[in-house]
C-alpha cells in the first residue's frame, strides 16, 4: 500500500475516532493530512470508501497480532492461551483506541459481521492450526479439529463485548482470575 494512502487512512481513523464518521468530511481529511482533496480522491471515491479502508486497516492490524502469537515457538496449550488473551486484549485495544468510531461501528451488527467476515476466516485458520499442532503433539484430544476451532472462535467472539465493557469486573472477577477460569474451561472442561 502506498505510504500516502496509509497516512490518509490513519488521519481519517483519528478524525473518525474523535469527531465521528458523520461529522467528518472529505475536506477535513484532506486538510488534516496536509494533502489536497485531489490526492484524497486519487485513493478514495467517497467518505464511505475511506471508512471501510479504516475498518480494514484496523482488522489487518488485529490479524497481524494474532498471527504473531500463532506462529510463536510455544507448546500448543501455552500458544492457545496466549492467543486467547492477546486476542481479547487486541480487540479491546482496537475498539477503545477508536473512540467515536467504535460507537458507530457497533451500532449495526450486520455491518460488523460484514467487515469481520474475511478476518474471521483467517482467524479460524490460525485457531485450527494451533489445535492441529496440539493434536499432533498429543497434547489435545478432539474428534473434529475444524468443528472445535469453529466453536472456540464463536465463543471468543461472544466474549468480545463483555471483555471490552469489563463486565467480569462488575461481577467481582479480576482479570487474572478470568484468565484462570477461561484456561480451566477450555483446557480441562467442566466435566468431573
Amino acid at each position: 500500500m502506498p505510504k500516502t494512502k496509509e497516512m490518509l487512512i490513519d488521519v481519517a481513523r483519528r478524525l473518525f475516532a474523535r469527531n465521528g464518521v458523520e461529522n467528518t468530511t472529505m475536506n477535513d481529511i484532506a486538510l488534516a493530512s496536509g494533502k489536497g482533496r485531489r490526492t484524497l480522491y486519487t485513493y478514495f471515491k467517497s467518505k464511505n470508501d475511506v471508512y471501510w479502508a479504516v475498518i480494514e486497516s484496523e482488522l489487518d492490524h488485529l490479524l497481524q497480532r494474532l498471527s504473531e502469537v500463532a506462529n510463536k515457538d510455544l507448546q500448543p496449550e501455552e500458544k492457545l492461551l496466549n492467543y486467547i488473551f492477546i486476542r481479547l486484549e487486541a480487540v479491546k485495544d482496537t475498539v477503545l483506541r477508536n473512540g467515536t468510531l467504535k460507537a458507530e461501528f457497533f451500532r449495526d451488527i450486520w455491518q460488523v459481521e460484514k467487515a469481520r467476515k474475511n478476518i474471521d476466516n483467517q482467524e479460524l485458520n490460525l485457531i485450527r492450526g494451533i489445535l492441529e499442532e496440539g493434536v499432533e503433539k498429543g497434547v489435545f484430544q478432539m474428534p473434529n479439529v475444524a468443528a472445535t476451532a469453529s466453536v472456540l472462535h464463536y465463543a471468543l467472539k461472544g466474549l468480545d463485548v463483555p471483555y471490552i465493557r469489563d463486565n467480569f469486573a462488575e461481577l467481582g472477577i479480576e482479570r487474572l482470575k478470568l484468565k484462570e477460569y477461561i484456561m480451566d474451561f477450555i483446557l480441562y472442561g467442566i466435566k468431573k
